[in-house]
């Protein structure tokens, strides 16, 4: 149904990316051919699971992970519950938890659920850029703290933190250090036998793969307790068959995203620059997130919209086939403005007009240009309007 759409002008690959055709592939041999029950000790059985173990290590491999450490969820939100639940579960009493402010709603509302049940969460602040600053996190833990948890690059902002810094002074003191790494893996070299994480979470759709898969990096040695309870699937962590044709994608898309990284990673810098420079001069618009492109994402890009809601921009450019994301969020009719700009000194009202703009494989100097000057001429004839009331 898609058709129609330029594929060129999609610039929400923070949101979800197009499934690539070998990721594709691979989902329809799972179903067609491997759909046996991978737990099953015949043939059918073991086929399937020889199609999850091959996808295991496709996916350990992008992150430098031993496979048996890498277990298999239905997205980035679960493996994010489950690195902070699984460690939590392992206390009778309430303890103390470090997440930022600027933590995706994944493991800012799994704090919340905590705090329900009576334990402590500190969530550190961030500069105007949306940054950490390592010596806060050495101020914040205690004697209690369990666990500690920062996003590796914030996806409303493109900022990148300092996850090796972090991890580090959480390695001193002994406390896990948990990252949300789905904005960053495919798009940043990441090794964990290098980086100083015990739990890392993934998610196929950023990455060109099948929406309904993802996985969590557990390092060796630190036991984490299940949510869901049945058999003994993915090292007994998650429980129930495995979603073989979603996980098969994965694997695939994995393994091809890490081999393209140099190349594309370099292609989506050049794109971010040209379209940064594209709208720099418009008056409207207010770069938010790391001022230095090289120190966010390399397919993003943010801004805060003059007096106008970034859902509006969203619309008017979605009328012209294009697609950008806002930051705020509407609920009930009433929009609230993005939680993570407000973290970052935004004013409430200012932060309603969050918008972001992410580049992926699809994308073009032609796309970019294009998009630039329709959000200037949406600009522009706005201004206009307004003037002549």
């Amino acid at each position: 149904m898609f058709s129609d759409l330029d594929p060129a002008l999609y610039f929400d690959c923070s949101a979800t990316t197009p499934p690539r055709p070998e990721a594709i592939a691979a989902v329809m041999q799972a179903m067609q051919s491997e759909w046996g029950n991978p737990s099953s000790l015949h043939l059918w059985g073991q086929r399937a699971a020889t199609m999850v173990e091959i996808a295991r290590q496709q996916v350990a491999s992008a992150i430098g992970a031993q496979s048996d450490r890498v277990t298999f969820t239905s997205g980035g939100t679960e493996a994010d519950n489950l690195a902070v639940m699984g460690i939590a579960r392992r206390y009778v009493r309430p303890q103390h938890l470090i997440i930022s402010s600027v933590e995706h709603a994944a493991i800012e509302n799994t704090a919340r659920r905590l705090e329900g049940d009576g334990w402590s969460v500190t969530r550190l602040p961030v500069s105007a850029e949306g940054r950490v600053d390592p010596d806060t996190l050495t101020e914040a833990l205690q004697d209690n703290t369990v666990l500690v948890s920062v996003i590796h690059a914030q996806s409303e902002v493109g900022t990148i933190q300092p996850i090796a810094e972090l991890g580090e002074i959480c390695r001193a003191a002994g406390v896990p250090f948990h990252s949300d790494a789905v904005q960053t893996v495919g798009r940043i070299p990441i090794d964990v036998t290098a980086l100083p994480v015990d739990l890392l979470s993934l998610s196929s759709h950023k990455i060109y793969g099948p929406q309904g898969a993802g996985a969590l990096y557990v390092r060796p040695d630190l036991e984490l307790l299940p949510r869901a309870l049945g058999g003994k699937q993915e090292n007994q962590l998650r429980a129930g068959t495995q979603a073989v044709p979603a996980i098969a994608g994965f694997g695939i898309a994995a393994q091809l995203v890490c081999e393209e990284i140099r190349t594309e990673t370099a292609r989506l810098r050049s794109l971010q620059k040209r379209l940064a420079e594209a709208l720099a001069d418009i008056p409207e618009l207010a770069l938010t997130g790391a001022r230095n492109l090289e120190e966010r994402l390399p397919h993003h890009l943010s801004y805060v919209v003059g007096d106008r809601t970034g859902e509006w921009l969203v619309l008017q450019l979605s009328q012209q086939g294009m697609a950008i994301s806002s930051g705020s969020a509407c609920n009930s009719g009433q929009l609230t403005p993005s939680r993570v700009l407000v973290a970052m000194g935004c004013e409430p009202e200012r932060a309603l007009g969050a918008i972001r703009l992410t580049l992926g494989r699809h994308s073009t100097e032609e796309g970019c240009d294009r998009l630039a000057a329709a959000i200037r001429t949406i600009l522009s004839r706005e201004v206009l309007s307004a003037t002549a009331v």
